[in-house]
C-alpha cells in the first residue's frame, strides 16, 4: 500500500496493464508458487528497466523515467514547474468537439490536482537487430495469462520542477508500482486454488487526516463479507476505530477528475462558505452522500416526493460509506416497504400519497436493518434551542438528517451553533428542487444552503429522523 497526503499538492496517478504469463509444467503447489513469484519478479524488473514509459494522458507529453530527465514536447525543460504541465493537458470539452487543443493554464487551486500517466513499455529498441530463430515444441503444460490493472499515486510539490519530478517519478512511483507487484504477488499467492488465479485489483481509500490517500490490493471475485480479516489488520495497522468501514469497497476514493457515472451531483454543501457565529462551530455530514430531488429518474414527483428524496439521499449516505450494498430505492420500493412493514394498504404502492419521518425510519430499519432517532419538535420555533442535539448528531453519527413539518421535508445536513449564545445556522439541502445537476444554480440560489431558524414555520410541529451507524468494520 502506499500512503499519500493529498492535500494543495498534484497528485500523480499512473494507470496501466501488465500482462502476467507463465507456464505452470507441474501440479506441485510448491513449485507453481515458485514460478508466479519469478513471473513477477519479471514484471517488476520490467517497471525498473529503460524500456519502462510514461505517457502523460490526454497530452503529448511521454517520459522515460529510468532514463535522465527525458521527455518530449522539447518545449519541457528540467526547469519546468510540475504544475504547469496542465498546459499541455487537452481540456474535454476540446476532445469532443474534435477541436485541435491549445495550451491552457490550469486555475491554482487549494486542492490536489490529479496528473493522469498510462504506463506503457517500449517494445522495440535502437540499433541492428538479430534476425528471429523460430523453433517448434510440443509440450503438454498449464499456460496461465492474466491481464494485472496496475494503479499508483503519488504525491509532489506543486512548486517541484520536472527535474524534481522525474527524481519523484523514479525514487518514489517506480517505487510504488514495484511495490504495488509485489502486494499483488502476495494476494495472488494467498488465494490460489489449484492452478486458477484470481486477479488482484488495487483500490484507493481516503482515510482521515493526517494519514490521507492509502491504496490496498484486493483479489477480484472476493466479496467484502470474506475480507473482514484484511480489514481488521488494516485498521489495526492505521489505528483506526473498529465500529466504521474504511476499507470496503463502496468507500474507494473518487478522484476529482473523474464524473461519476450515475449523473448525481455529490456533497455541493462543499461548496459553500461556513457563516460566522460568536464563539461558533461548524458541525457537518461526514462522509459522501448523492443529492436527490424532485423531477430526477424520470419520476414526476413534484409537490408531493420530497420527503421520498431525502429518504433517498440519505440511503445514498450508507451506500457510499459502505455499511449497505442495495441500491438507493425507489419511490415504488419505498412504497412497498412499508405495505410490507404494515403501515400502509396496498393500494399505497404507486400512488402520490406524501410520507413523514416515521415512515422514513420505517424503511430504513425494513430496507437497510438501520435503526433511527426521532426528535419531535411542537413548534418551528423550538427547533433553535435544537443546536446541541443536532450538534452531537453530527459530531458522532454524521448522518444526513430527514425533518419533516406540515407538508414539507427537507435534509439538514449541519449545523453552526454557537454554545455560549444559542445562535444557530442550519445547512439544508432541499429537496424541492426540479432543475438541472447545476451545482453552481443550487448554491447560488439556496437549494443547497445555510438557513437561519427563520426557516421554519414558527408554529408547524416537526419531526426530525436522525440514522444511526450500524457499529461494522
Amino acid at each position: 500500500m502506499v500512503v499519500v497526503d493529498s492535500e494543495t499538492a498534484t497528485v500523480l496517478r499512473v494507470k496501466g496493464l501488465l500482462e502476467f504469463r507463465c507456464q505452470l509444467d507441474s501440479t506441485d503447489e510448491q513449485l507453481v508458487r515458485n514460478v508466479i513469484s519469478r513471473t513477477f519478479e519479471t514484471l517488476r524488473s520490467q517497471v525498473k528497466s529503460e524500456s519502462c514509459v510514461l505517457a502523460v494522458s490526454d497530452s503529448p507529453v511521454i517520459i522515460w523515467p529510468n532514463k535522465d530527465a527525458y521527455a518530449t514536447p522539447e518545449e519541457i525543460t528540467p526547469s519546468t514547474l510540475c504544475e504547469d504541465m496542465h498546459q499541455w493537458i487537452q481540456a474535454d470539452e476540446q476532445e469532443s468537439s474534435g477541436k485541435k487543443s491549445s495550451k491552457k493554464k490550469s486555475k491554482k487551486s487549494s486542492v490536489a490536482s490529479v496528473i493522469n500517466l498510462r504506463l506503457m513499455t517500449e517494445v522495440t529498441k535502437p540499433g541492428p537487430l538479430s534476425a528471429p530463430i523460430l523453433t517448434k515444441t510440443v509440450l503438454k503444460s498449464h499456460f496461465v495469462s492474466v491481464t494485472l490493472p496496475l494503479d499508483c499515486v503519488v504525491c509532489t510539490g506543486r512548486s517541484d520542477t520536472i527535474k524534481e519530478y522525474v527524481f519523484y517519478t523514479k525514487h518514489l512511483l517506480i517505487e510504488a508500482l514495484t511495490h504495488q507487484l509485489c502486494e499483488m504477488e502476495k494476494v495472488t499467492l494467498q488465494n490460489m486454488k489449484g492452478m486458477t488465479l484470481l486477479v488482484p485489483e488495487p483500490v484507493h481509500f481516503l482515510l482521515p487526516e493526517p494519514k490521507g490517500l492509502v491504496t490496498v490490493v484486493y483479489p477480484v471475485g472476493v466479496p467484502d463479507s470474506q475480507l473482514v480479516a484484511q480489514r481488521k489488520e488494516l485498521h489495526q495497522q492505521f489505528e483506526l476505530p473498529d465500529d466504521r468501514p474504511y476499507f470496503r469497497r463502496a468507500n474507494a476514493y473518487h478522484f476529482p477528475n473523474e464524473p461519476y457515472k450515475d449523473g448525481y451531483l455529490r456533497n455541493p454543501h462543499l461548496a459553500l462558505t461556513h457563516p460566522t457565529l460568536d464563539n461558533g462551530k461548524v458541525y457537518l455530514v461526514q462522509g459522501i452522500y448523492s443529492y436527490h430531488h424532485y423531477m430526477q429518474d424520470r419520476v414526476d414527483d413534484n409537490g408531493w416526493g420530497c420527503a421520498y428524496r431525502s429518504l433517498q439521499t440519505i440511503c445514498s449516505w450508507f451506500q457510499q460509506q459502505g455499511y449497505v450494498e442495495l441500491p438507493v430505492p425507489t419511490h415504488k420500493e419505498i412504497q412497498q416497504a412499508l405495505v410490507d412493514v404494515g403501515d400502509k394498504q396496498a393500494s399505497f404502492v404507486g400512488s402520490r400519497q406524501w410520507i413523514g419521518s416515521i415512515e422514513v425510519q420505517a424503511v430504513l430499519s425494513h430496507l437497510l436493518g438501520l435503526t433511527s432517532k426521532i426528535l419531535f419538535v411542537s413548534q418551528g420555533a423550538e427547533l433553535a434551542s435544537k443546536g446541541r442535539e443536532l450538534a452531537n448528531h453530527f459530531l458522532t453519527e454524521g448522518t444526513p438528517v430527514m425533518i419533516g413539518g406540515g407538508v414539507l421535508a427537507h435534509t439538514i445536513l449541519g449545523v453552526a451553533w454557537s454554545e455560549t449564545t444559542g445562535q444557530i445556522r442550519y445547512l439544508i439541502l432541499d429537496p424541492h428542487y426540479t432543475g438541472a445537476e447545476d451545482l453552481q444554480v443550487i448554491t447560488d440560489k439556496g437549494w443547497c444552503g445555510w438557513k437561519g431558524p427563520d426557516f421554519w414555520d414558527q408554529t408547524a410541529y416537526y419531526n426530525l429522523c436522525l440514522p444511526q451507524r450500524p457499529k461494522v468494520i
